[in-house]
């Protein structure tokens, strides 16, 4: 069992906050609706509807920075990237890269470990045409700010797009440190040491960035081979 005021047990009671939080209407209508039409393919599962927690080593030196839940990946499985063919992308690198005990993410009890990352969302709703609102952002940044006070060993963080990027600068701010000037441009493998943490950009892996070609296995590996040496 862990122990009192351990970051697991910490990061226990905040994500049982997380998971009933109904901050934002346009948030709950929609991932709701989602999980009651679903997808032909998912026809069988029951969704999970509801915000999407951080989940991983609580002991991490590594934090990955996703935007949101996706609507049928997340949102359907209650677990950050999994489900969806982002995290199918993800999950591979980590393993990779010595990060993750198996190369696929496809439901919360499938065995997936995490050694030395954890991963978390700017937002933790599954949002229309996956693009939040600056307000549904601001209202659920105060999880991610409580995340990373909780993380006694984050030494880098990675951001997942430009809104991972973004958020990961807001929450450092917002968690009392000074916010470099100017502010830091967004690309992959962009590096900014923020003092204490690294900043770290990617491509999002999403389908229109690995599909295409502008995000590939061996850009994907760079980052989580770069992330290890930052925390030796």
């Amino acid at each position: 069992m862990p122990l009192p005021d351990s970051p697991a047990q910490a990061l226990d009671e905040l994500n049982a906050e997380v998971v009933v939080c109904t901050k934002c209407p346009r948030l709950v209508e929609w991932r709701q609706r989602v999980a009651r039409e679903k997808r032909a393919s998912f026809a069988d599962w029951t969704y999970w509807g509801r915000p999407v927690p951080g989940w991983g080593d609580p002991e991490a030196r590594i934090l990955v920075v996703g935007l949101a839940p996706a609507a049928h990946g997340g949102n359907r499985t209650g677990r950050v990237f999994t489900g969806d063919r982002s995290g199918d992308w993800l999950f591979a690198s980590m393993y990779r890269c010595g990060l993750a005990n198996q190369p696929t993410s496809t439901h919360r009890d499938d065995g997936l470990k995490l050694t030395d990352i954890y991963i978390s969302a700017v937002v933790k709703c599954a949002p229309p045409a996956n693009k939040p609102t600056i307000d549904e952002r601001d209202n659920c940044i105060p999880y991610f700010v409580r995340e990373m006070d909780i993380l006694p060993n984050v030494k880098v963080m990675i951001a997942l797009g430009s809104f991972g990027w973004d958020g990961a600068l807001r929450v450092w701010e917002l968690s009392g440190h000074p916010r470099p000037r100017p502010k830091p441009r967004f690309g992959h493998l962009a590096e900014v040491d923020l003092g204490g943490v690294v900043l770290v950009g990617s491509y999002h892996p999403s389908q229109q960035n690995t599909f295409t070609g502008k995000l590939t296995e061996e850009m994907m590996d760079a980052v989580f081979h770069r992330a290890r040496e930052l925390t030796k």
